[in-house]
């Protein structure tokens, strides 16, 4: 299995690199576990809800919780688990959710396709308040029956998320 960890955030055109651990589509969330390099089924999401978009993490980063940068990846293919998609930054969602010593925040990098298959993503992309919505009400619904009492705290752009990947690399 490959090595996550030895793959670096940004490749060498300056694209976010994306690991898919969940497809689009799923309606299992998987999660890739670093101590056996392969990828887990984490939980069943709730009754009638499933991934909208492919979902991962950034490697060579690791966020407040201690788990790889979130990630979803908006665009109309899918993908399979351990997938590395070449990206761009849209936006960054900042959640907070209970974690083991209280409150803690849990930010989601919203990305797009930066590869030919984006090509109807070109130019400036921006999500539209309904779109945010959305998404937001997704990272919502993914947690219901879990402890982790998430909450959609606010956006920010795409370079925020860009910063927020460079601040968390390891």
């Amino acid at each position: 299995m490959l090595d996550f960890s030895k793959i670096a955030a940004f490749d060498d055109r300056g694209r976010v690199q994306m690991v898919v651990e969940s497809p689009r589509g799923s309606t299992i969330k998987f999660k890739f576990d670093e101590s056996r390099s392969t990828f887990t089924v984490s939980r069943s999401l709730a009754l009638g809800v499933s991934y909208p978009f492919d979902w991962g993490f950034i490697p060579g980063t690791r966020s407040d919780d201690g788990d790889a940068v979130d990630a979803a990846c908006i665009h109309h293919e899918t993908c399979f688990p351990g997938v590395v998609l070449p990206c761009r930054c849209l936006a960054l969602v900042d959640v907070d959710q209970h974690g083991a010593t209280g409150r803690i925040s849990n930010p989601r990098v919203v990305l797009a396709p930066a590869w030919d298959g984006g090509r109807a993503f070109d130019g400036d992309l921006v999500l539209s308040d309904r779109a945010r919505e959305e998404i937001g009400q997704f990272f919502l619904n993914a947690t219901l029956f879990t402890d982790k009492d998430a909450r959609i705290v606010g956006w920010r752009d795409a370079a925020s998320a860009e910063a927020y990947i460079r601040q968390k690399l390891v």
